[in-house]
């Protein structure tokens, strides 16, 4: 029997567990599903007598995305639907094309969490038959009917030895850029086609800036247990672990994801992270500090019009708050984030049973579209995979040709990265399925 729905994810963290969600609502209801990484090596069965019947991808913005994350993984398919992951955007980004789908990318369904994203890309020429929106599948977790989900304060202290009789502030970062060098941006700079270098210094001057902040209040305020939640990029900051060896109540923990911390802390800030629509739908508040603006294209617009916290005093008086109110309009997060008294996984759910069952709703590898397929990356997954199993990284492998050796390595760095041991998805199968019903 053919597999009904296949979904690919890129970002683990990000989407695995959304994924797995889904898998288990689609598997309640009869249906055959599998999950694959987009570099997983590509499975002859899945053109042929295991070809899904409708690919659920995590991006879909143009024909070069169909051609790599469709035809290359199954062959052709008209019925795909696009779980969307970046519709958290500055206003430059929600303005351009990229964001608002190019080519072939307007056939596919390309679902929303909000109103305002569904209509931003009708605007932009797509028909509003290929952007339902559905909500979003990751704030499930944070809704009553996953109640007994996470851990509770208690058990996340003992785990990461924090007093929980203490008040548990989370700071959620997002200083990607402040870890790295000036050679680094401009590469980056160079390789997007766009300048960071104001943005970089941006993020050095806020990190500083609020990091001198909690310095001072942590100096007078022992009984606060301030976790610091990095961005994935700041794995390398001599300033955090300064901060870290001089303050016994500041905690840099990466560890459990951003919404177990949302739900156990006491209190919360937040520089720029689009972790704040997650703050609003576990019911929780948070201030946002902002000691220096933000440039407007890198500002999420989620943020626009918000309530920012600018200075020392204003932090001291924001952390005396019981009870603060919402920083960022109720209308503006709602508008991105639809509220349902549905949970976004089972209308997302009925959106894949209605597509499965539906003639397809346009024809994504139709006119305009021109298949290519990769025999390169066919084969290069192949070999990476097989050194990946062996654990043999190919820098060791192919030291005799380095441009080979670098090519091979980048994709076993994603390979590694993006790898789930099965006992850890069962784990969390496991730990999702009680709450599937």
């Amino acid at each position: 029997m053919a597999l009904d729905f296949l979904i690919l994810y890129e970002h683990t963290v990000r989407e695995y567990e959304s994924d797995l969600l889904l898998k288990l609502e689609l598997e309640r209801r009869g249906y055959k599903v599998a999950i694959r990484q987009l570099l997983d090596r590509k499975k002859p069965s899945l053109f042929t007598w295991n070809k899904p019947r409708v690919l659920v991808s995590s991006c879909m913005y143009d024909n070069e995305a169909i051609n790599s994350h469709v035809y290359n993984n199954i062959g052709r398919c008209d019925r795909i639907v696009n779980l969307h992951w970046e519709q958290m955007l500055s206003d430059t980004q929600e303005e351009g094309d990229w964001f608002n789908m190019n080519g072939n990318a307007k056939k596919c369904v390309q679902t929303c969490w909000g109103r305002r994203t569904a209509d931003r890309l009708i605007a932009h020429g797509m028909e509003p038959k290929n952007t339902p929106v559905t909500g979003a599948v990751m704030m499930d977790f944070l809704r009553p009917e996953f109640d007994g989900y996470f851990k509770s304060k208690a058990q996340l202290c003992a785990e990461h030895g924090l007093d929980p009789n203490k008040q548990l502030h989370l700071y959620i970062s997002s200083f990607g850029y402040a870890s790295m060098t000036e050679q680094e941006v401009r590469e980056l700079s160079e390789m997007a086609g766009t300048d960071f270098t104001g943005f970089a210094a941006t993020n050095r001057v806020s990190m500083a800036q609020t990091l001198d902040w909690f310095d001072r209040y942590l100096a007078d305020h022992p009984e606060v247990e301030l976790v610091y939640r990095r961005h994935p990029s700041e794995w390398n900051s001599p300033a955090l672990a300064e901060l870290a060896a001089r303050r016994p109540n500041f905690h840099v923990i990466f560890a459990d994801s951003v919404k177990q911390w949302i739900v156990a802390a006491d209190s919360i800030s937040i520089w720029m992270s689009t972790a704040i629509a997650e703050v609003y739908m576990a019911g929780k508040s948070c201030h946002i500090l902002r000691p220096v603006p933000i440039e407007h294209e890198y500002d999420p617009v989620i943020y626009a019009g918000a309530k920012y916290i600018t200075d020392y005093e204003g932090f001291c008086a924001a952390m005396g708050e019981e009870d603060p109110p919402f920083p960022i309009a109720r209308e503006i997060i709602e508008g991105y984030f639809d509220p349902s008294a549905t949970p976004a996984y089972k209308r997302m759910a009925d959106l894949l049973e209605q597509v499965y069952k539906e003639p397809p709703r346009d024809h994504p590898m139709g006119e305009g579209f021109t298949p290519h397929f990769n025999w390169l990356k066919f084969f290069a997954l192949w070999g990476v995979h097989i050194l990946f199993a062996l654990r043999l990284p190919p820098q060791k492998v192919f030291f005799f040709h380095k441009g080979l050796a670098d090519f091979a390595q980048r994709i076993y760095d994603y390979v590694e990265k993006a790898y789930i041991p099965k006992n850890q998805i069962r784990a969390m199968e496991d730990r999702i399925r009680p709450f599937v019903r």
